[in-house]
């Protein structure tokens, strides 16, 4: 994962801050409301809505289950094509894979469209310490940059950013690389895009070298795919001399007519659009590059593993796997909306963060410990999922095998995750939990003597129960247990309408 989010506070402790920040729940309110509503009608548009949704999962499971087959068949294809294919086991591999590719060339700054995969692996951080600058060119991701900030959000990095503080990072930061926003830069979205629009026509004029993901890489010819709305990915994937791809594994699909579902759930769910302004498409070389040809005269895909086989091996988790990255999770997520990205302390934020991070990194870290339980388990985030990722039941897989420890894979060793300490008081208390309601002799005895102490109930619990207080109220004690009044009920004896109606 990139280097940016190490050292991060587990969920509990960067949520607790989060959540005091005033400006930044009102940013995240009205964005993910705003982006949800929208959604939402865009989705109600398709008749076949659940068709497609289930196509999706569908065609996924299948992938995943042959992913062996289809890596061998997309690597051929793009080789065919005029194409170079590098593995790459994890972060380190790809930086090192990407970096030797752009000092090939001799040049010391690349162009980057946005691609969660490079920020996965932190490649701009090994770049810059290889003494290579690498320029976002995604607006969300430029602001996020420039702000010298970390993304929020998969579809809109700088989420949490307003309008004001965006004007404000552009009129400090340009003027500091040696373009200044103009003085009377205001802060509608059309005078923001321009300011980015003139800093960045520059760098695509001069690159040479390009880095992107890829939404989707088509098995069967070896074809890219780019999903985008502002044409600053069409800037980047043919301007160039040379291309360089960091796509994540689980991105392949089979066929074009595979692709097609996709290309109508992805849109909706992420934009709330019934496509994309700029859906980009290109094949190796193709036959338009070389000499005399437009677009990049070299092309490298850098295949990434990075976790994503490990989490193949797990039956239940492997469903992670399945996301298109449409974001549709986070504006529907109750938890993700007040606590923000950041609190998350990774790449992938939200919902999806929450099951997709664990398993990527596998580290048995305190963050990633914490990260099953930021959620309710309300279901909102499966109920808008394009591809039907069962995120609820993913995130109590989790749970337990953080509370009971387990075994994960990483990469072909087997690594012993041991119990959570924290939890030690919580699976105490579940075992005489366990117990008491083994015997119902004990539990009839605790619940007589719990209704005559009702009214010793403290206010909040002393111990490792203080911190569930702190948010909550202790129930009140009843009189009497449903048992008892059971039980009293029964001795009386039945009046005339209830012997009428027995």
């Amino acid at each position: 994962m990139s280097g940016t989010f190490l050292g991060m506070p587990a969920f509990p402790a960067a949520a607790k801050e989060a959540v005091r920040d005033q400006r930044l729940r009102g940013n995240l309110r009205h964005a993910t409301h705003t982006i949800r509503d929208k959604r939402a009608r865009a989705v109600a548009e398709l008749a076949d809505w659940a068709q497609l949704r289930a196509a999706g999962r569908a065609i996924k499971d299948h992938t995943l289950r042959h992913l062996d087959h289809y890596l061998l068949q997309l690597e051929a294809a793009v080789t065919a094509a005029g194409g170079t294919v590098h593995w790459a086991a994890d972060a380190d591999e790809a930086n090192a894979v990407v970096t030797a590719l752009v000092r090939a060339t001799g040049a010391r700054e690349v162009v980057k469209v946005k691609s969660m995969a490079t920020q996965e692996i932190g490649l701009n951080e090994a770049l810059e310490a290889a003494g290579i600058a690498a320029y976002e060119t995604d607006l969300a991701e430029l602001i996020v940059q420039l702000g010298r900030d970390r993304p929020s959000h998969i579809l809109v990095p700088a989420i949490h950013r307003n309008r004001g503080e965006i004007r404000e990072i552009f009129r400090t930061e340009m003027a500091r690389l040696g373009r200044p926003a103009p003085d009377d830069l205001g802060d509608t979205p059309g005078e923001l895009a321009e300011a980015a629009r003139l800093h960045l026509r520059e760098k695509f004029l001069r690159a040479e070298v390009a880095v992107s993901g890829a939404n989707f890489m088509v098995a069967e010819t070896g074809t890219l795919v780019v999903l985008e709305s502002e044409g600053n990915g069409r800037m980047c994937l043919t301007l160039p001399e040379t291309l360089i791809s960091v796509v994540g594994i689980e991105k392949v699909v089979p066929t074009w007519q595979d692709l097609e579902v996709f290309l109508q759930t992805l849109p909706r769910s992420s934009t709330a659009e019934r496509m994309n302004p700029y859906t980009t498409t290109w094949t190796g070389l193709g036959p338009s590059k070389g000499a005399d040809g437009d677009g990049p005269r070299a092309f490298h895909l850098v295949l990434l593993d990075n976790g994503r086989t490990d989490t193949l091996a797990d039956a239940v988790g492997r469903q992670a796997l399945r996301c298109i990255r449409c974001s549709a999770c986070l504006n529907v997520c109750p938890v993700y909306e007040r606590a923000g990205g950041h609190a998350y302390g990774s790449v992938y934020p939200g919902p999806i963060g929450a099951i997709l991070s664990p398993q990527l990194r596998g580290t048995g870290s305190e963050i990633d410990a914490s990260l099953p339980f930021a959620s309710t388990l309300c279901g909102a985030c499966y109920e808008v999922c394009p591809v039907a990722i069962d995120i609820p039941e993913v995130l109590v897989h989790l749970r337990e095998r953080v509370v009971q420890g387990g075994t994960v894979t990483r990469r072909g060793v087997r690594v012993r995750i041991a119990p959570a300490k924290g939890h030690a008081a919580e699976r105490a208390a579940l075992r005489a939990a366990r117990w008491t309601l083994d015997h119902p002799g004990a539990l009839a005895a605790g619940e007589r003597l719990l209704a005559r102490a009702r009214r010793l109930r403290p206010r909040r619990l002393p111990g490792p129960g203080r911190a569930w207080t702190d948010t909550r109220d202790l129930p009140e004690v009843p009189e009497e247990s449903f048992r008892a009044w059971w039980q009293r009920e029964r001795a009386q004896p039945a009046g005339p309408k209830e012997r009428e109606g027995r």
